[in-house]
């Protein structure tokens, strides 16, 4: 089976001869920085080329940002753009690139997508997301009651942008999934009530996703916290599943799985235990173990491998991940 064959049958709980060995997120750079310090070689730089390494499934992501390459940095993490409507036309000029993405690079990608050595997926910015990178995190909740207007013609103005750049990456190839970027919970859920998601972003979600869906486009929500509230929310709106389902902020993939059979998860593993050894990374994957079986679940870290985890002890978890995602479709 190849890896796009391989992806599609788990994710529709079909029968698979593994499940994918993949990380979803990048590592973060202070990681990568400890294991060029412990034996990684340091010509390996290149998140693909890292991957490649690992010997993990070849999956390669395209994010394709709704600011352009010039838009002026931010001062300080959570400042914003803009405060009021007058600002935000101004400001437009930075924003909705033509040609936000490189088409040659997906065009090779698709050569080997074809082939089935290669899952594609792409990233969009939501419609919780974009507005708050354009406010500013504390102006962003107050704008949903202060200028819902102003919130209404942003999410219509990227809805207009997302409908544009799939069609233009349909136009090369047909991804296998996509995902959101909403970061939209926390420890004690989501950062909206179900009356602000409904009014502010699912009507630009159902756009969205039907169009989605024509191109059989799996879609998957991307948001830190604990999701678990939400998940009903998304599932309204046509959204297929979620990811990173961070076990510290709550998320229980057994309570999400019972609750929603036919909802598609990536992630989950407790990615505090990767630091802690053999012993304890194996009986997470045990912990993991019956949801795999399942179906509609690829194990992951349950965002990006923390610094804290020696290059030593992520070989062991990449060996017990090949292990486990051949136990669980014995």
């Amino acid at each position: 089976m190849d890896h796009v064959e391989r992806f599609r049958n788990i994710m529709s709980f079909k029968q698979a001869d593994r499940l994918p060995i993949v990380e979803w997120a990048i590592w973060w750079d202070k990681t990568i920085d400890r294991w060029h310090k412990e034996g990684l070689p340091l010509e390996l730089q290149e998140n693909v080329d890292i991957r490649a390494y690992f010997s993990l499934d070849s999956y390669n992501q395209l994010w394709v940002s709704s600011f352009t390459k010039d838009c002026p940095c931010l001062s300080e993490s959570g400042a914003g753009y803009i405060s009021t409507a007058g600002e935000y036309h101004n400001f437009k000029k930075f924003l909705y690139p033509n040609n936000p993405f490189e088409k040659n690079v997906l065009s090779i990608w698709n050569t080997m997508h074809q082939s089935g050595e290669m899952v594609i997926w792409f990233t969009l910015e939501g419609f919780f997301w974009h507005p708050r990178s354009l406010f500013g995190i504390e102006k962003h909740i107050f704008s949903f009651y202060d200028q819902p207007e102003l919130m209404h013609e942003i999410n219509k103005n990227l809805l207009d942008y997302h409908i544009r750049i799939v069609e233009q990456i349909c136009e090369i190839c047909e991804p296998d999934f996509m995902t959101i970027a909403e970061d939209m919970s926390y420890n004690n859920g989501p950062m909206i009530s179900r009356k602000c998601f409904d009014e502010f972003l699912a009507p630009y979600y159902l756009k969205l996703t039907k169009i989605l869906k024509k191109h059989n486009i799996i879609i998957l929500v991307d948001s830190d916290g604990d999701v678990t509230q939400m998940i009903p929310w998304l599932e309204n709106v046509g959204v297929q599943g979620i990811l990173p389902l961070e076990r510290a902020a709550g998320c229980d993939i057994f309570e999400i799985r019972q609750k929603h059979p036919k909802f598609c998860m990536i992630g989950g593993f407790d990615k505090t235990v990767m630091s802690k050894g053999e012993i304890a990374m194996r009986k997470e994957f045990e912990r993991l173990l019956p949801a795999m079986k399942g179906g509609g679940y690829i194990p992951s870290v349950d965002h990006q491998t923390p610094p804290d985890v020696s290059l030593n002890n992520y070989c062991i978890y990449v060996s017990l991940l090949r292990e486990y995602v051949k136990i669980a479709c014995e």
